[in-house]
């Protein structure tokens, strides 16, 4: 899976993936079979964090 370069652009993508098709941030990059260390690093950039309890990055 190739995800958007631009950095709010993935963070939309993301968002939503993790609103309507998966359960967890886990689930999600497993599946897409994502690096999720990699991927908070690259939402961390423009100040976005994975929260858990809501399931999303704010």
């Amino acid at each position: 899976m190739t995800l958007p370069k631009d950095p709010f652009i993935l963070l939309s993508y993301v968002n939503t993936q993790l609103r309507d098709k998966f359960k967890t941030l886990t689930e999600l990059c497993e599946i897409l079979e994502i690096n999720e260390q990699d991927l908070k690093d690259r939402l961390n950039i423009i100040h976005y964090e994975y929260i858990p309890d809501q399931n999303q990055f704010r």
